[in-house]
């Protein structure tokens, strides 16, 4: 490994480690996901919800409180469905509370 001895921006960082272009294109396909169902989504709750992590065919919504997660919930076979039809392999959303930081 090459040591360098100036800044070097962090997209250009991300796109020469494997690990981190792997994380960075695990990112934004997961704000791709959210942006694929927010039409699905009151639009009273979309505030509430960020993208979250994708491991493997499971994804991750991060949501604020549980009266969001709850509407959430009855939603999630239509989200599931959406997702699916629109090309992404998901079999399944979780929902994760804790404060969402923009």
């Amino acid at each position: 490994m090459t040591r360098r001895h100036h800044a070097v921006p962090l997209h250009q960082a991300a796109e020469e480690s494997p690990t981190l272009a792997r994380l960075t294109q695990l990112a934004r396909e997961s704000g791709e996901r959210l942006k694929a169902i927010e039409s699905s989504i009151p639009l009273a709750l979309r505030s509430s919800i960020r993208p979250g992590p994708i491991e493997g065919t499971s994804w991750c919504l991060l949501v604020n409180s549980s009266a969001a997660a709850a509407k959430l919930r009855q939603l999630l076979p239509v989200l599931l469905q959406k997702l699916n039809s629109r090309g992404y392999e998901v079999t399944a959303i979780r929902l994760k509370l804790g404060s969402l930081q923009k």
